[in-house]
């Protein structure tokens, strides 16, 4: 497994990949594995020759109030979680490498995808997420590129950039990745927990799915909304930035519940010190 820290030493790479006529996935990360990016990789592996990881903290997705410094970093920990895989290497670049001295360019997401949900509690985030994935599917030029479900509204937005600028990516969704006790999403966040706040997190999920389940019987939705706020409430929650239930791929506020058109439910709140997000299909 070879660690690239350069960009000219990934494109090097994926140049001996096109030469070979064999193609190459990309799965971006931000360090601090689990079991979800696992999963990733090994779906990655299932679509491509070869498989590149990169973690880099990307601080343009970061306000100045949020957790960025405190973002978990262990790359030799990750390093020997994928080794085992077998897959061709990482991309660790250093903050230098991705925005070098005099770096001014951005991307601005002006969508009905990034005023809502995440979009709306991190007003600069959908930026910061765009100009990383496009610069990492620019300097790796991967065929393929797989992102977690866990992150929906991110993985609409990816789609939308790369269709956008015409990057000329596969980008794949994996399913979400779940503790097989308590059903919490697996997230790097998950960290900040203690044992106690462990245990109220598990119910998220649940409640989250009992939501769904009552638009999914034709229950009002404002109702059930406000009864579903009010359990995770109980459970131990603080500040909820969101609970609502929108279409799966335009992300359109779903008030009237039609079995005939996709739609998911979505949840973000903060337990301790962990922002936690969630979603589901109905």
């Amino acid at each position: 497994m070879q660690n690239f820290k350069t960009i000219a030493a990934l494109r090097a790479f994926q140049k001996s990949c096109k030469d070979k006529s064999e193609t190459l996935a990309l799965v971006p990360t931000m360090g601090a594995l689990h079991d979800g990016h696992l999963s990733l990789v090994k779906l990655a592996q299932q679509k491509a020759d070869h498989v590149i990881v990169s973690i880099f903290v990307n601080p343009t997705q970061f306000a100045p109030h949020e957790d960025f410094d405190a973002y978990p970093r262990v790359e030799d920990a990750d390093a020997a979680k994928l080794a085992p895989l077998g897959i061709a290497g990482l991309f660790t670049p250093r903050v230098a490498e991705m925005y070098p001295e005099g770096f001014a360019c951005n991307l601005s997401i002006t969508s009905a995808l990034t005023n809502c949900l995440c979009g709306a509690a991190r007003p600069s985030h959908f930026d910061g997420v765009a100009i990383i994935v496009s610069k990492l599917l620019l300097q790796s030029r991967a065929d393929i590129a797989v992102f977690g479900e866990k992150d929906w509204q991110q993985l609409q937005v990816i789609r939308r950039v790369n269709a956008d600028l015409n990057i000329d990516c596969e980008i794949i969704g994996a399913p979400i990745c779940r503790d097989g006790e308590s059903g919490l999403a697996l997230s790097s966040r998950n960290a900040y927990l203690s044992d106690a706040e462990r245990k109220s997190a598990g119910q998220l999920n649940v409640i989250l799915a009992a939501f769904a389940g009552d638009i999914r019987a034709g229950r009002d939705i404002d109702a059930a909304q406000s009864e579903a706020k009010d359990k995770i409430s109980a459970a131990g929650f603080g500040q909820i930035d969101y609970l609502e239930c929108r279409t799966a791929q335009s992300l359109e506020r779903v008030t009237i519940f039609n079995p005939k058109q996709a739609c998911r439910v979505f949840v973000a709140a903060k337990i301790g010190s962990a922002r936690l997000i969630d979603n589901m299909a109905v």
